[in-house]
This record gives structure tokens, C-alpha cells and sequence, in this order.
């Protein structure tokens, strides 16, 4: 008769414990189903399904298991499983299975009690529970910003997509936490290109409001930016409107500006990594080509696309050159540049703030709001707020320990 037996162990963790385990499952010829292992503070929780039709192979093999687990320190437990139930636990194993991360400056036991709630509401099984950042000192002597990172596996069947998005808004909400729910697919575990918005992503200024200042028209223009990026007025009219208040404004200040740009916490951080993790990344922005450019040279971007700000005698004329980068457009350039690379955009990342980056959002395989207005955090499929831009690679899954050090 087939014998399905699962081999709990814990207790301190050392060295060689899973070779000599191994050793002993081996000499009784026990074939194993399944393996799991996690170590806390050199505490190791370790689960095997093993197998076998000799029940007396089984027997001793359970007899050295124990003797072993007594001489190398760990408590073992031993749990039947019965034919139907190991059978129902493969059918599972079909079924689309999703990861949850939640990223905060800190995560408290309140935080990850609202977020599993939810997951529970849904209909999930938590099957793994891994930390992201990196270890927490209990100290801050640099002051450097905190970030902490809890990714979530689940199994089971989503309920109501529409009523899960709209509760991780809702705790992100009230108890400044963001929440990211994602299939675990073959796609996000290889993403390839991964597209910014400028203005307020990669930088926390609006560039145009900038130029304004310089221009004296600082108040007009900043009034319709905001309209704008809340989504009540149409992009390509508002940003020429825009642009024609800056005729006759000295080119020579745009150096001055991008000089005192400001890089947006944690991009420096996120780009070096991509760019270590072979990534592809570009600027697809509705500002201006010149500040793209500079940033691309500062952050090692590979390719920018924005508006070309038409100057004549080192004089802005109020107009712009060729195609004006709108939410159509950086959606149209997003695709372009996925099916040069010979990838689906699935495999393609976008993140931005603004209702124009909402296109651009909605296309690709993960969509990130940054910081964003209510109106994109609403509709686009992840949102960030809590943290700084490199926040972004906790939902790639990549731990702090393989972060790129800028």
C-alpha cells in the first residue's frame, strides 16, 4: 500500500542538516513529492512530502529520522496523507496563482493584518510569506529612508478583481501602506523594458512650470498643468496653450533649470539596478526633449522620446516641433519599442503620475502610478505612494540584498 507521509522539522539551523536528512530518505529509496524550507533568525522551518509502497522501508526510515532529528537538534513531526487529499493539493497546483506585496516606510502587524484580511476576503491561501528589504536595524544612526517590503504568495481562485483593487486602494488610503496584487506568471518573472514618465516620476518638478517661472507666467501656467494632470482638459490643447504663454523666453536659462532639477528619491537607486539586471529603460515624456536628454545622460537611460521645444536665435518661439508626446502618443512608443526588442508588452513596465501616462499604463504588463493623482491611482493597475521610486523593484521581486548600489 502507497504511504504519503509529510515530515515537519524545526529548530536551530546548521550545517549539512538537509544533506544528512537527505541521506537517510535515500538509503530507504523514498521518493520525495514535495520540499520546502525557510530560515528566521537561524530558525529553520523545513517540510518534506515523501513517498514509498514498502511499508517497511517507511518505517525505518521514519525510525532514523527521528534518531537523526534528536542528534542534530530539530523537532520533526510526521503527517499522513491520504491518497484524496494528496491528489486534490496536485489539482491545485493548475490553478492561477498570484503574489501580494506590501511596501511601506514601516510595516506593522496592524498593516499586514488589513492587508491578509484582505487576501482572505478574497477567497486565498497564503502559501509563502517572504521579506523583501533588507534586514531592519534598530537603530537609524544615518537617517536614511526606511522601507519595508513583505511579499505574499497565495493559491485560490480571485472572487472579485474590481473588489480587491478598490480595498488595497482603500488601505493605502488610511494607513499609508501600498498594496500590489499580481499574477504570478511567466511574464512577470520576465519583464524586459520598463518606461518612465519624467515630470514628477523620475524628477518631482514639472519642468514647464519651471520655464514658466523664468518666462513671468508662473501662475497662469502651473493653473492649467494641474487641470491638466487631473485629466480635465484635453493634454495636446492645454500643453500648446502652454507653451505659446513662453514665446520670447531667453534659451539660455534652460541649463539653469536642469541643473536644479531634482532627481526623485530612490530613481538613482532604481535605474543602476535595472540597468545591472539587463533591462531596457526609456523616458516617454510629455515635457521636453532637452530635459529628457539630460536626465538620460545623468541616470544612463537608453532612449528618450519627448517634445522639442522650437527655439530661433536663442529664443523660445512658444511653439513645439513635430509630434506632441501625449497619452496616445507614449502609449504608440511603448509598443514600438517592445516589438523592436521582440517582446510581448507584457514584458514591458510603465510608470507615471499623470492622466496622460494612463494610455501607457493600461498596456503594459505592469502598470505603476507614482505618486499619482486620484484619478490614476484609480485606473491604473498598481500604484506606489508610500515609498520611494525604487519601490518599483520590490513588485519585480527583487530583494534588497541584490539592489544594485548606486
Amino acid at each position: 500500500m502507497r504511504e504519503i507521509i509529510l515530515i515537519s522539522f524545526l529548530g536551530p539551523d546548521q550545517p549539512h542538516q538537509f544533506t544528512k536528512l537527505m541521506q537517510v530518505l535515500s538509503s530507504h529509496a523514498l521518493e520525495i513529492l514535495d520540499v520546502g524550507q525557510a530560515v528566521i533568525h537561524n530558525q529553520l522551518t523545513l517540510g518534506i512530502v515523501v513517498s514509498s509502497n514498502d511499508e517497511t522501508s517507511t518505517a525505518l526510515a521514519m525510525k532514523e529520522i527521528l534518531i537523526l532529528a534528536h542528534d542534530i537538534g530539530l523537532t520533526v513531526r510526521f503527517k499522513p496523507i491520504s491518497p484524496s487529499e494528496y491528489a486534490q493539493w496536485v489539482q491545485e497546483g493548475g490553478r492561477t496563482r498570484y503574489i501580494v506585496t506590501a511596501l511601506a516606510p514601516t510595516l506593522t502587524p496592524a498593516h499586514l493584518q488589513a492587508v491578509t484580511q484582505i487576501v482572505s476576503n478574497q477567497g486565498f491561501n497564503i502559501e509563502t510569506v517572504t521579506r523583501l528589504s533588507g534586514r531592519q536595524a534598530l537603530d537609524n544612526a544615518e537617517g536614511m529612508p526606511t522601507r519595508a517590503c513583505v511579499q505574499f504568495g497565495l493559491s485560490g481562485q480571485m472572487l472579485d478583481a474590481t473588489a480587491m483593487r478598490a480595498a488595497c486602494l482603500r488601505l493605502s488610503n488610511e494607513l499609508n501602506v501600498d498594496v500590489a496584487v499580481q499574477e504570478d506568471n511567466a511574464y512577470r518573472r520576465n519583464r524586459r523594458l520598463v518606461c518612465f514618465d519624467m515630470d514628477s516620476t523620475l524628477i518631482e518638478q514639472e519642468v514647464i512650470d519651471e520655464l514658466a517661472i523664468e518666462a513671468g507666467v508662473g501662475e497662469q501656467v502651473a493653473e492649467i498643468t494641474e487641470r491638466a494632470m487631473q485629466g480635465e482638459l484635453d493634454f495636446q490643447a492645454s500643453f500648446r496653450a502652454r507653451v505659446a504663454l513662453l514665446k520670447g523666453m531667453d534659451a539660455s536659462v534652460l541649463p539653469k533649470i536642469a541643473e536644479r532639477l531634482t532627481i526623485t528619491e530612490g530613481a538613482e537607486r532604481l535605474i543602476s539596478t535595472l540597468k545591472a539586471l539587463g533591462y531596457r529603460t526609456a523616458i516617454l515624456s510629455g515635457g521636453f526633449q532637452y530635459f529628457a536628454e539630460y536626465l538620460q545622460a545623468k541616470l544612463g537611460i537608453d532612449e528618450v522620446h519627448a517634445n522639442i521645444l522650437d527655439v530661433q536665435d536663442g529664443v523660445v518661439t512658444g511653439e513645439v516641433k513635430g509630434h506632441i508626446v501625449d497619452g496616445a502618443r507614449k502609449a504608440h512608443l511603448l509598443t514600438q519599442i517592445a516589438k523592436e526588442m521582440g517582446i510581448s508588452l507584457e514584458q514591458a513596465i510603465a510608470v507615471g503620475d499623470g492622466a496622460n501616462d494612463l494610455p501607457m499604463l493600461s498596456i503594459a504588463g505592469l502598470g505603476v502610478a507614482f505618486r499619482a493623482k486620484p484619478l490614476v491611482r484609480q485606473n491604473a493597475n498598481q500604484a506606489i505612494s508610500s515609498v520611494g521610486l525604487d519601490g518599483v523593484l520590490y513588485l519585480l521581486g527583487v530583494h534588497d540584498k541584490d539592489i544594485h548600489r548606486a
